[in-house]
Formats: C-alpha cells, structure tokens, sequence
C-alpha cells in the first residue's frame, strides 16, 4: 500500500545520510521503522488499555500466590 508522509528537513537529512553510507534503500528504513515501532505502540496502548480496566474495576488480577501455586506442580 503506498503511503507518503512529510519529514522534518532534519530527519530526512539523517535518513539519507543512513541510506546512502549503507546501501539500502530509504523505503527500507522506514518499513523497518514502522513495523518496530508498531510493535512498542500497540504493547503500550493495549497494556495502559489493560491498566485502565484494573483501576475502575472491570479486570481482575491474580494474587501472586495464586499464580505461582499452580506452576509448581
């Protein structure tokens, strides 16, 4: 799916420079970049999701005593 996106001058700079001194294309390192920074996103938002639930009271937790009773067998 093609996407564009703007750049600061800054980064675009910095993008090249990385591009150019390795060899690999600059769509390369933005693919990279999304997919590793999907990865980060997606585990914060859907933890704090998590985290918002035990605070209002819609998720239980499990004692750790509870958790670690059953692993020892």
């Amino acid at each position: 799916m093609p996407t564009s996106i703007r750049l600061a001058p800054e980064i675009e700079e910095r993008l090249d420079f990385l591009a150019t001194k390795t060899g690999r294309s600059k769509a390369y390192y933005l693919r990279e970049l999304i997919e590793r920074g999907l990865e980060d996103m997606e585990d914060y938002y859907l933890a704090a999701e998590v985290l918002e639930r035990i605070r209002s009271g819609e998720e239980d937790v499990v004692k750790p005593e509870d958790f670690w009773r059953g692993l020892d067998a």
